[in-house]
């Protein structure tokens, strides 16, 4: 069992005050995930939800994988933090001080993605580990985590995360190509599926899911009338830095951001696409 590390305090704006309790590093640990419910509060998640449904740039630089049967899940990511709501929410105290506290040291921004499941198209994630590709970017230590933050509600309709609790004890197992996308050994996962708990991470709006990057997950396709989006902000710790470069960066120390910046940099940004978008149209 991992040595736990004492509580640590997390400020939140808008009158919310969190602890990350030992209680939660021991469920994490052992579990392999945590949920948080209102991470981000209803107007800060109203706010994110407008910048990206109106981020023309994002839409353009977004790609697509297909999974197994053909279907595509399209995402965006970025290695930089630049001066959006999305690098401000990877970089928040409240997501960078719990990131600290589960993964038991300091963290740095490895890399942030946006995940569009739109409604009747969007494709399944096959079962894999997120160290099942980050070994290969010269990552010795499975130190490494990831926090998703629902955009739009999960549910099991439209293809919420799904993991098995306490895989990430597994360690690492061998990847494969299947589809677009690189999924876990079929037979361990087999094997897997009988021993640990399958459990549905639902959400709402500004929940968040903290995992583990050994901890086997997937979801399914999209088959509601309802969209799936989320902002997966993904974390190494400094004691983990890279070997060797990779499409993802090593280590440089984190500029944490005030909670309260959120607010302030996801109404900037949104004012100025409308104000780009509505010149652009000639009003």
């Amino acid at each position: 069992m991992p040595l736990l590390h004492p509580a640590v305090k997390c400020e939140e704006s808008i009158k919310m005050t969190v602890e990350c309790t030992a209680e939660d590093i021991e469920r994490f640990h052992r579990d392999g995930f945590l949920v948080v419910r209102n991470l981000l509060s209803s107007s800060e998640i109203r706010l994110l939800g407008d910048v990206a449904r109106t981020d023309r740039e994002l839409a353009e630089s977004a790609h697509s994988r297909l999974d197994a049967s053909g279907q595509s899940t399209t995402l965006a990511v970025r290695n930089d933090l630049t001066d959006d709501v999305y690098s401000t929410i990877a970089r928040s105290q409240r997501v960078v001080e719990r990131m600290t506290a589960l993964l038991g040291g300091e963290v740095y921004h490895y890399h942030h993605k946006l995940i569009f499941k739109e409604p009747r198209v969007g494709g399944a994630w096959e079962w894999h580990q997120d160290y099942g590709y980050w070994y290969h970017n010269g990552c010795l230590l499975p130190d490494m985590g990831s926090c998703m933050i629902a955009i739009d509600r999960a549910t099991e309709e439209n293809g919420c995360l799904q993991v098995l609790r306490s895989s990430h004890l597994m360690g690492r197992i061998e990847h494969g190509k299947t589809g677009d996308q690189t999924g876990a050994d079929l037979e361990r996962v087999a094997v897997a599926l009988d021993r640990f708990e399958l459990v549905h991470v639902t959400l709402d709006p500004g929940d968040s899911v903290i995992f583990h990057a050994n901890l086997l997950h997937r979801s399914d396709q999209n088959r509601s009338d309802q969209a799936r989006w989320a902002l997966i902000c993904c974390y190494n710790t400094r004691r983990n830095d890279p070997y060797k470069e990779s499409r993802h960066p090593g280590y440089s120390p984190l500029n944490v951001a005030r909670d309260d910046q959120i607010v302030e940099m996801g109404q900037r940004q949104l004012a100025a696409m409308q104000a780009r978008q509505g010149v652009a149209s000639g009003d």
